[in-house]
């Protein structure tokens, strides 16, 4: 607590800007996060071919990202609540880093398949950091921004850099992918140990910063609280026994569904079941993404001015959400249209649709409980993810005949029930006290 006196003098000092800095780190930070998900699918055609390796086997390397990412959530939670971001977000950014220059020297499917759950498992604990660190720095009113910010990156990476790793592929081979996004990962763990603070210690943040994002509702004081004890049951029966939290569990992995769709299936559906060469529907496939990165800047930025302009929170974090699962039901009008215009119009709606759902972060941050922060934002990164395994595979299943109908149909119904988890789970938006 600081003394009354300090207090009155912060207020009479501008705040100074350093939040927004910190922001620009996360985003950096996704976007590399995303393209080491996203290099194998650049790299799988030519490594294939390469390698022998057949669709089946094709398949269970795309899926083993998911398996191990989605089942570190918890344990990858619970570290950050100990961990200090510093550290913490250096050793993942690292060792994922590591294993993804790895796999450019991968000669088998077994040493690609280990290898991609290695990346997925360090991963793991990434969201839950980004959030940590939201919480920390933002007041309330500007936190859907931030995390609006951050989560564009994840659609800069597969919208805009998808064309230079392409070039990479083509002009190096298909190992060079993977050694240069790992290489840049590297060096970004480097460069976030060396600048990360938290808000008292960063150099820059003036005390009237600190105590506006005190008076927002960030939780600066944060690091003093970091968690000592050992993992307990009883706080992971908390963090699911709420059913407010249940509602954004759900949510996320409805939300996730139509991601995954598009991060695993969507150039496939594209290629096999539209007709289009392998050039074009490259170009045509990076417009849904771009929608979906406008989608994400909106909602953060339309979040935050409701609540300026007196709106509560839970209408503010909600109405975008709710409101960008409803967009995203649109993808079903890909079933009943036949040109290539409209049916990317459908998809690029939808993955607006889900952009504009995205903020779903923010919800983490305000009905957690406060020392229980990483360890809810692992439960709801890892029932979210569970989409990473379920969505390719119940695709696989309804497309397995000659019609992509019954798999758009399943995503599109998905999208449907995220809005009605927000809508009839969540309920009023307030953290939860224990």
């Amino acid at each position: 607590m600081q003394p009354e006196s300090f207090t009155g003098q912060a207020s009479l000092v501008t705040p100074s800007r350093k939040r927004f800095f910190i922001m620009l780190l996360l985003f950096i930070t996704v976007v590399i996060n995303y393209l080491d998900r996203s290099n194998l699918s650049i790299a799988a055609p030519a490594l294939t071919s390469e390698l022998g390796i057949d669709p089946v086997h094709v398949g269970l390397i795309f899926s083993a990202f998911g398996w191990t990412y989605a089942a570190m959530q918890i344990p990858g939670g619970w570290l950050v609540d100990r961990v200090p971001p510093r550290i913490l977000y250096t050793a993942a950014l690292l060792l994922w880093s590591v294993a993804t220059v790895m796999l450019g020297f991968a000669a088998s499917f077994i040493a690609l398949f280990v290898l991609r759950m290695a990346v997925g498992a360090l991963e793991a604990p990434a969201y839950p950091i980004n959030s940590r660190v939201v919480t920390t720095w933002f007041p309330e009113r500007e936190r859907a921004t931030a995390i609006g910010v951050y989560t564009s990156g994840q659609f800069v990476g597969l919208a805009f850099l998808t064309p230079v790793l392409a070039w990479l592929q083509h002009a190096f081979g298909w190992h060079m992918v993977f050694v240069v996004t790992g290489g840049v990962g590297i060096v970004w763990a480097l460069i976030w140990y060396a600048v990360y603070r938290e808000p008292k210690e960063f150099k820059g943040a003036n005390a009237a910063e600190i105590e506006l994002i005190r008076e927002g509702g960030g939780l600066v004081d944060m690091q003093a609280k970091t968690v000592k004890a050992p993992f307990s049951w009883v706080d992971l029966g908390i963090v699911l026994s709420k059913r407010k939290l249940w509602g954004i569990y759900l949510g996320q992995f409805c939300l996730n569904s139509t991601l995954w769709f598009f991060l695993t299936w969507f150039p496939t559906y594209l290629v096999k079941y539209r007709g289009m060469d392998f050039i074009k529907s490259g170009l045509l496939a990076s417009l849904p993404f771009l929608a979906a990165f406008i989608g994400v800047l909106c909602s953060g930025i339309f979040s935050d001015w409701l609540i300026r302009r007196g709106a509560s929170v839970g209408l503010a974090r909600k109405l975008p959400i709710i409101g960008g699962l409803l967009i995203s039901t649109a993808i079903i009008g890909a079933n009943y249209v036949e040109s290539t215009a409209w049916v990317i119009t459908f998809l690029a709606v939808a993955f607006f649709g889900n952009g504009l759902a995205s903020i779903t972060w923010s919800l983490v941050s305000t009905l957690a409980p406060a020392r229980l922060l990483g360890l809810t934002g692992g439960v709801f990164n890892f029932i979210g993810n569970l989409s990473a395994i379920a969505t390719p595979i119940v695709i696989g299943f309804l497309a397995s005949g000659d019609s992509f109908a019954p798999a758009i149909t399943y995503i599109a119904v998905l999208a449907l029930l995220g809005a009605l988890s927000y809508v009839l789970l969540v309920g009023k938006v307030e953290r939860i006290e224990i």
